[in-house]
C-alpha cells in the first residue's frame, strides 16, 4: 500500500486529498482552516482522512504540504525582529532601493517599508570587486558589541548577511556565518550568496532579509506540524511545496523559506499543466478560485510559465513597484483579492464593491452560521441558487439562507434600491468582471490570447464562475477536473521533488569556449542535485533543465533561453535571437550577446498525483438528483434548473445547461446553451455557448 496525503491550506478551507498511488483511487476532505495556529487544521484533516479511509496514520508514505504562511507572515508583519550585516557604506540601501517611482504624479506615493529598520543594520569593513577579487579584507570588529545590544533590547531573532558583489564570490559572507554560528548559535543566519547569489544587490539583499525574517516562524511552525503528525502515529516522509513547482524537504523549507511565498498556488498551476499534456491542450489558463483569492496562470506545452522575480506586500495592489521585490523561482500567475469569502459593500460613491477583503474561515460568510453578518460571495451564491444550503461539502455543513438574504438585503439591496436577486447577482458578476480584467492584463503582459487557451477552473469557488468568466474572456472552452474544489489538494501529489539555482556571471558569447560552457552549466547541475541528493535521491533519478539570461552587450535587461538537452554554444545564438523575438519582434543578427545568469532546475522523478479516480460515493444509477431555482441573467429571474449528481456522470454522458452539477466541494454552474461532456478521466468539458 503506498498512500500519500496532499494538504492545501487556504484562507477559509484546509483542502486534503489521499491518493493510493497503487491503485489510483483517491478520497478527498475539506475542513475549516484554523486561522490561529494552522497546523491544527492539518492534523484534525490528516487525522479525519485517514479514518475515512479506514486506515491508520503509520500506513501514509507522505504528506505533501502547501501553506501561505510565509506570504501571511511577510504582508502582515508577523516575522521575528531581524538584524542586518552590509558593507561600509551600503547601509541606506533597502530605502534608496530602485530610486523609482511607480505614479509619477501621486504627490503621497507610500513605499513599504523594509523589514530591516536602520538602526538594526551593522556596517562592517570589507570589499569584493565586481570579479571576487578581495579589494579590503573582511575585519569585524565592534560587530559583537552591536549585536549582544541588539538580542538584548530588540530581541534580534535573525540575521540577514549581505555584502557586495557576495554572487561573484562568497568567502566574506561565509566567515560571517562561521562567526555568527560561534558567537551567536540561537540566531537564524541567512546570506545573500546562499538565498539567492543575483548581481544587483537591491532584490538580492530584500529577498536574504525576508528569508531570515520569516526563517524562525517558519521553523516553528513546521516543528509543530511534524510533531502533531508524529503523534498520531505517522512516520512517513514530509514534504512542502516550493513556489516554483517542485517539493521540498523539511531540512530544505527551514532554510530557504522565501522559496515558499507561493506555496499553495503553484500546486493548482501545475495541476492544470497534467490536465493539460492529458487532454493535448497546447494552451491553457488555469483559473484557481478558492475562499479568499482567485489566481490565474497560463500553462504552454504542457508546462506553467516561470519566472523570477515578484513583488509582496504591495502597497497598492495593481501597481508595480509598490511592493518588496523578491527573486526567487516561481510559478508565474497573478493573483486577486476575489473568492467565496469576499466581503461585499456600498462604497463611498454609491457603488457596488465586492472584495479584496475577505471574511476568512472566522467568522466566515453569514450563511455559515458562525457569527458573521457581512454578505460576502458565498451568500450570494447561494441566494442565486447556485448553491444548496442542505447539500454544502457533501451535506456536513448546512447553510443558513435566512442569514443571507438578511445580510444582503442590509448591505447591498436596501442602500442600492433593487431586490434580493438582483443584489446578489451583482455581487457575482462584480467578481466575474475583476477575475476577466485581471486576466485580460495579465494576458497582455505575458503576449499571450487567451482566447486561443482553454480554461481549466478548480478550487472551490473555480467551478460556479468558470463558464461566465470564459464568456467574457471569448474562452471557448471550460475543463473542471473531478474534485475541482481540492484540485491544489492533488496537485501537491503530482508534484516531483525539485530545486532550483541561479547565479549571476557575466560572460561574453565570443570569449566562451564550448568546454568552459559544458563545464559552467553541469557544476551548476551538480549543486543544485546535491541538494536534492541530500533529500534522499540517488544521482540516477535527477533529470537536469537549464536555462540562460541573454541580453545584447550594452543593454540592461534579459531574456530567458531555455537550452535543449546536449546544447552546442553554436546554437545559442539563434536560441536567443528566437526568444528575443518572441518578446519585441525583432532581432539583430550582427550585435554581440552576452550571459548574465545562469540557471539549473534539478528535479526528482514524477509522481503518479496526475492519475486518480474518486471512490464512488454510492449514488444510484440516476444521475439527475432533481431540480431547483437558479438565476439565470439571460432571463432575468431564477428559472428551474436540473441539478445532476457528478459522481454519477459516467464517460460520454452530456448536460445541457441551465443546469447545475454537484459534487462535494463545488458546484459547476452551466448557462442556457452551455454544454458539458465527460470524458474518460471524468473531467467536465463544457462547450460555451456562443453568446
Amino acid at each position: 500500500m503506498s498512500l500519500r496525503i496532499g494538504v492545501d491550506i487556504g484562507g477559509t478551507f484546509t483542502d486534503f486529498a489521499l491518493l493510493d498511488d497503487a491503485t489510483g483511487e483517491a478520497l478527498t476532505h475539506k475542513q475549516l482552516t484554523t486561522p490561529a495556529d494552522p497546523s491544527q487544521a492539518v492534523i484534525e484533516g490528516v487525522a479525519a482522512l485517514a479514518a475515512l479511509a479506514k486506515v491508520s496514520p503509520a500506513d501514509i508514505a507522505a504528506v505533501v504540504h502547501g501553506t501561505t504562511l510565509v506570504t501571511n507572515a511577510v504582508i502582515e508583519r508577523k516575522g521575528v525582529p531581524t538584524a542586518m550585516i552590509v558593507t561600509d557604506g551600503f547601509r541606506d540601501v533597502l530605502d534608496i532601493a530602485m530610486e523609482r517611482r511607480y505614479d509619477l504624479f501621486d504627490l503621497r506615493i507610500r513605499f513599504p517599508q523594509p523589514v530591516v529598520p536602520r538602526h538594526l543594520r551593522f556596517e562592517v569593513k570589507e570589499r569584493l570587486a565586481h570579479d571576487g577579487e578581495v579589494v579590503e579584507p573582511l575585519a569585524l570588529k565592534g560587530l559583537g558589541e552591536q549585536l549582544d545590544r541588539a538580542v538584548r533590547e530588540h530581541d534580534v531573532q535573525a540575521v540577514a548577511v549581505c555584502l557586495l558583489h557576495s554572487y561573484a564570490d562568497d568567502r566574506h559572507e561565509t566567515a560571517i556565518a562561521e562567526w555568527l554560528a560561534g558567537r551567536f548559535p540561537a540566531l537564524a543566519v541567512s546570506t545573500s550568496s546562499g538565498v539567492f547569489p543575483f548581481m544587483r544587490e537591491y532584490e538580492r539583499w530584500t529577498t536574504t532579509c525576508l528569508n531570515a525574517y520569516v526563517q524562525p516562524v517558519v521553523d516553528r511552525y513546521l516543528g509543530r506540524l511534524e510533531q502533531g503528525l508524529a503523534n498520531l502515529g505517522f512516520r512517513g516522509r514530509f514534504l512542502v511545496m516550493s513556489s516554483s513547482g517542485g517539493t521540498l524537504t523539511s531540512a530544505i523549507a527551514r532554510r530557504f523559506p522565501i522559496r515558499m511565498l507561493e506555496s499553495g498556488p503553484a500546486a493548482g498551476a501545475l495541476m492544470s499543466a497534467r490536465h493539460g499534456q492529458d487532454l493535448g491542450l497546447e494552451q491553457a489558463l488555469a483559473f484557481d478560485m478558492g475562499g479568499t483569492t482567485a489566481k490565474g496562470c497560463f500553462v504552454s506545452d504542457g508546462r506553467p510559465l516561470k519566472r523570477y522575480d515578484m513583488e509582496v506586500a504591495r502597497v497598492h495592489e495593481f501597481k508595480k513597484g509598490s511592493g518588496l521585490p523578491v527573486k526567487i523561482p516561481v510559478v508565474d500567475m497573478i493573483e486577486i483579492g476575489a473568492g467565496g469569502g469576499s466581503l461585499a459593500e456600498v462604497d463611498e460613491r454609491g457603488v457596488l464593491r465586492v472584495g479584496p477583503r475577505s471574511a476568512g474561515a472566522d467568522p466566515g460568510p453569514a450563511c455559515y452560521g458562525r457569527g458573521g453578518r457581512r454578505p460576502t460571495l458565498t451568500d450570494a451564491n447561494l441566494v442565486l441558487g447556485y448553491l444548496d444550503g442542505r447539500s454544502f461539502l457533501g451535506g456536513k455543513m448546512a447553510l443558513d439562507r435566512a442569514a443571507a438574504d438578511d445580510a444582503i438585503v442590509e448591505a447591498i439591496a436596501k442602500p442600492l434600491g433593487v431586490d434580493l436577486a438582483r443584489a446578489a447577482w451583482g455581487i457575482h458578476e462584480v467578481i466575474n468582471e475583476d477575475v476577466a480584467r485581471a486576466f485580460r492584463v495579465h494576458a497582455s503582459e505575458r503576449g499571450v490570447d487567451h482566447r486561443n487557451c482553454s480554461m481549466v477552473a478548480f478550487g472551490g469557488s473555480g467551478p460556479l464562475h468558470g463558464v461566465r468568466v470564459a464568456r467574457k474572456l471569448r474562452i471557448p472552452r471550460v475543463i473542471c477536473p473531478s474534485a475541482a474544489g481540492v484540485m491544489s489538494a492533488f496537485g501537491l501529489l503530482a508534484s516531483p521533488l525539485g530545486f532550483e539555482l541561479v547565479r549571476s556571471h557575466r560572460e561574453a558569447l565570443d570569449a566562451l569556449s564550448s568546454d568552459a560552457l559544458v563545464e559552467k552549466l553541469d557544476a551548476l547541475a551538480r549543486e543544485a542535485s546535491a541538494i536534492l541528493c541530500d533529500a534522499g535521491l540517488h544521482e540516477s533519478e535527477i533529470s537536469t533543465r537549464w536555462r540562460l539570461d541573454m541580453r545584447y552587450v550594452g543593454q540592461g535587461y534579459e531574456v530567458e533561453v531555455t537550452l535543449p538537452e546536449n546544447a552546442k554554444k553554436g546554437a545559442l545564438p539563434a536560441l536567443f535571437g528566437r526568444a528575443y523575438e518572441s518578446v519585441f519582434g525583432v532581432s539583430f543578427a550582427d550585435r554581440p550577446i552576452e550571459i548574465v545568469n545562469w540557471k539549473a532546475e534539478a528535479l526528482g522523478p514524477e509522481p503518479t498525483g496526475g492519475i486518480y479516480r474518486l471512490k464512488p460515493n454510492g449514488a444510484g444509477a440516476g444521475y439527475l438528483k432533481g431540480h431547483r431555482a437558479a438565476y439565470m441573467p439571460e432571463a432575468g429571474r431564477h428559472i428551474e434548473c436540473a441539478v445532476y449528481d457528478r459522481y454519477a456522470l459516467a464517460p460520454e454522458a452530456r448536460v445541457e445547461g441551465p443546469a447545475l452539477i454537484e459534487e462535494r466541494e463545488s458546484t459547476c454552474v452551466l448557462g442556457p446553451g452551455d454544454v458539458a461532456t465527460i470524458d474518460r478521466r471524468l473531467n467536465l468539458v463544457i462547450d460555451i455557448a456562443v453568446s
